[in-house]
């Protein structure tokens, strides 16, 4: 926001006055991705290199739990040391431990007692106006010292206190660094003013009789985790699952794959949508509603550019692809077979269909649904049948594109024809549109007007696909049906839908009982339950009385 202190911050960074990175937001690590939490930490070490010096130290002061593999994370950027304060179990019982990941990975942990802030009430303004010569000053601050040093000393015994000044919603001291002077000896206690990288750094990152600790960090028995932002405002979880996995799992293993050139701008601008909407006030949901529109918009962004990506991609392959034929696409980097749904044009007098995969290879298709043709039938006085043209777009019309258009004069009717494709006959909207003027000009009175698309049918086969490959399904005519598993869904009541695989019954209530066909069976799904909430955004709080 303002790029003129830009020199300002370097030379700050520079003196050691500042620290920056190693992240570029303060995310939460279990409602992002694996990659997400990767890719902050990537840009955030490489925004910081640009202003000097990152601070080697994987600092998560405030997030609500920690995932298990953020010390694989942390070691494999190259950092040893963690800081932290949510998530630490009751056995943790001095101011570090080493935390271990799945695989064995550690990191020397700072724990933070008392909070990421646990020395911000300790300095103030309060007693900051008047410190020249004023004892009652200095003794209100030496007094603060020692209640806060006797409340830590359990924690750090012999090695020197780590002291977090500064907080949520605090500006800095203009005189703290006088306020630390005038304590600095007094009662014999040492204070200096330095960064984590300062204090840290000194400490020995394997060092030996510390407590060692597992896993996740979800424990309440130091601080809340607040929970509750798990399920809070869960539309924005679902769209930061839906675009991370449009922008990991499609726009990049396809751009990587088929993209002629690199679409960095998309992609770049995609990864800061989503890691800043990774942020542990952000995608919880846990601010006013203002900032939830925000970062839902963020993350709409992000997969739009993400699918951007994806869909030139395979645009590029599509393009080596005979027009009777569909591109079908793996982005596992596993073979796979799988039932695949294909909506294809199928002449209506094929009796059923085959699948020709890869130009070779035959197989069963089974049909699950045709399509309905007729898509609008009008009735139109003869002076406004021209002016139907204009809903033409060069020549497409209801998102199909005009194969051609049927003029009968006796009948007094006009049929538009549509399909996927348009085919190979021109089609000229404007000599239409005055053919359908002159016609309207002989036959005066009400014309019936259609549109009516190609006949299509939806199609279900097991087809298998390369790791992170492509194939081709092309229709042919085949004799019989078949059964492919795809499963038939038909009523068998006026509550009761089954189709082989899975029966689901409407209760009473309007909830649903779900049994499938290995006997396993839920019970009251998709219960909507409504009732007050006396809590805030963060937390869920029933009320006393609830309705």
């Amino acid at each position: 926001m303002r790029p003129e202190q830009r020199e300002v911050v370097r030379s700050l960074v520079a003196s050691g006055q500042l620290a920056v990175g190693p992240w570029r937001v303060l995310l939460d690590e279990f409602l992002c991705s694996g990659e997400n939490i990767v890719r902050n930490l990537e840009m955030g070490w490489n925004g910081a290199s640009e202003l000097g010096s990152p601070m080697p130290v994987g600092y998560l002061p405030d997030m609500f739990g920690h995932c298990a593999q953020m010390p694989q994370i942390l070691a494999l950027a190259g950092l040893e040391h963690a800081c932290l304060w949510r998530g630490v179990p009751s056995s943790v019982d001095r101011h570090a431990f080493m935390w271990r990941a799945p695989d064995g990975t550690t990191v020397r942990t700072e724990y933070l007692p008392g909070g990421y802030g646990n020395a911000a009430d300790l300095f103030a303004a309060s007693v900051s106006d008047d410190l020249e010569g004023s004892g009652d000053a200095v003794s209100v601050l030496s007094s603060r010292l020692n209640s806060r040093v006797a409340r830590l000393d359990s924690w750090f015994g012999d090695d020197p206190f780590l002291a977090m000044y500064g907080t949520d919603h605090a500006a800095p001291l203009p005189t703290l660094m006088q306020q630390v002077a005038q304590l600095d000896g007094s009662n014999g206690i040492r204070i200096q003013v330095c960064t984590l990288t300062d204090y840290i750094l000194a400490r020995d990152p394997v060092q030996p009789g510390l407590p060692v600790v597992d896993g996740e960090l979800r424990s309440h028995a130091r601080a809340n985790i607040l929970p509750g932002v798990i399920s809070v405002r869960w539309h924005l979880k679902e769209a930061m699952a839906r675009a991370e996995r449009m922008v990991e799992r499609y726009a990049e293993p396809f751009a990587a794959l088929w993209s002629p050139d690199w679409p960095a701008a998309y992609l770049d601008l995609a990864w800061r949508r989503l890691v800043d909407a990774s942020c542990h006030d952000s995608v919880t949901g846990c601010g006013v509603d203002e900032t939830a529109l925000q970062v839902a918009a963020r993350i709409a962004e992000a997969e739009h550019a993400g699918q951007a990506v994806r869909d030139r991609a395979a645009a590029a392959v599509a393009r080596s692809v005979s027009a009777d034929a569909v591109l079908v696409l793996n982005p596992s980097p596993s073979p796979r077979t799988a039932l695949v749904s294909l909506d294809l044009p199928v002449p209506e007098d094929w009796p059923s269909v085959e699948l020709v995969i890869g130009g070779d290879v035959q197989v069963p298709t089974q049909e699950v649904e045709r399509n309905e043709r007729l898509l609008a039938d009008e009735q139109v006085e003869a002076g406004d049948l021209a002016a139907l043209f204009r809903r033409v777009h060069d020549r497409e019309l209801f998102g199909q594109q005009i194969t051609h258009v049927e003029l009968d004069i006796v009948e007094q009717s006009l049929t538009f024809h549509v399909a996927t494709r348009p085919g190979d006959e021109p089609f000229d909207v404007a000599a239409e549109q005055q053919r359908a003027a002159a016609a309207a000009a002989e036959r005066p009175g009400t014309w019936r007007v259609r549109t009516i698309d190609e006949p299509r049918r939806r199609l279900v086969a097991q087809l298998r696909v390369p790791a992170l490959g492509w194939t081709t399904a092309a229709a042919v005519a085949a004799d019989e049906p078949a059964d492919v598993g795809a499963g038939a869904v038909w009523l068998t009541t006026e509550s009761v839908a089954a189709n082989g695989l899975l029966t689901v019954a409407v209760r009473p209530d309007g909830a649903l009982r779900l049994e499938s066909a290995d006997g396993t069976v839920l019970d009251g799904v998709g219960r909507l339950v409504d009732g007050g909430d006396c809590g805030d955004t963060y937390n869920y709080g029933p009320p006393a009385r609830d309705l």
